[in-house]
């Protein structure tokens, strides 16, 4: 499901913060910041190099905006190459970083090794299959086509009239201190990170940040988010044992 975290302009990073979303997405890590008329990207599969790297220059440069991207990945292998966030169109003057699945129209096919949402900003996007960013139309229409999934584009292009473009940010969190986050998996705790753990034993949502240890199966009993096929209620992909593919509700969702 992936964690994506922006500081706005000012905002000071919580580390422990990002070592939990790092815990819970351990796939891959990277950050961007926007500085001046360029962007500094990072990435890196070890979430101590990255973190500790994001933290320096997000202290040399605390003015500009910033994200932060722990990925557990759905599709493409688990390497750097598949680390967020992603150049659109090769332009590095423009990133994008995303939460969730992308729909089947990036999914990648036989052969091909990149994850949806590199897909998404190498080979799709750059065509504006939206219209443009820049226009409330072009804004909504790449929300649609998002569905729950979030997505934080920063750009020094001057073909855009915004620098930061944050697509369904409603649908995240906002904490006491003012980062915004695209869920709760954050509040994975860093004491877990120990030599006998593995995310199997995870005792919080992926996707919500829930405290769940009695959850039944895979799923949440409070958002109802799969553990196994990584999508939320109603549009989970596992099946039960009578052969459905839906329930009538979330309860019996849940409760089966």
């Amino acid at each position: 499901m992936c964690i994506l975290t922006y500081f706005a302009p000012g905002i000071a990073p919580d580390l422990d913060a990002l070592w939990g979303g790092a815990l819970a997405n351990p796939h891959g890590h990277g950050y961007a910041l926007i500085t001046g008329n360029r962007i500094v990207v990072g990435r890196g599969l070890d979430p101590d190099l990255v973190i500790s790297e994001f933290a320096a220059v997000r202290g040399e440069y605390p003015e500009g905006a910033a994200l932060f991207h722990s990925r557990l990945a759905t599709h493409g292998p688990i390497d750097l190459a598949n680390c967020h966030p992603f150049a659109v169109g090769g332009d590095e003057r423009t990133v994008i970083a995303h939460n969730g699945i992308l729909p089947a129209t990036v999914h990648p096919g036989p052969g091909d090794l990149r994850s949806d949402t590199r897909i998404a900003a190498e080979d799709f996007l750059p065509h504006q299959p939206f219209g443009s960013l820049n226009s409330r139309i072009g804004h909504d229409r790449l929300e649609r086509w998002l569905g729950t999934d979030k997505m934080v584009l920063f750009t020094v292009d001057p073909a855009y009239q915004q620098r930061v473009l944050l697509f369904n940010q409603d649908l995240g969190h906002h904490s006491d201190g003012g980062i915004w986050y695209s869920n709760l998996s954050y509040r994975t705790p860093r004491w877990a990170y120990g030599s006998d753990y593995s995310i199997e034993d995870e005792v919080y949502c992926l996707d919500c940040g829930e405290y769940d240890p009695e959850r039944p199966g895979s799923h949440c009993t409070y958002c109802g988010f799969c553990a196994e096929c990584l999508r939320t209620f109603p549009h989970c992909e596992c099946r039960d044992l009578h052969g459905r593919d839906r329930y009538a509700d979330l309860n019996e969702y849940l409760t089966a």
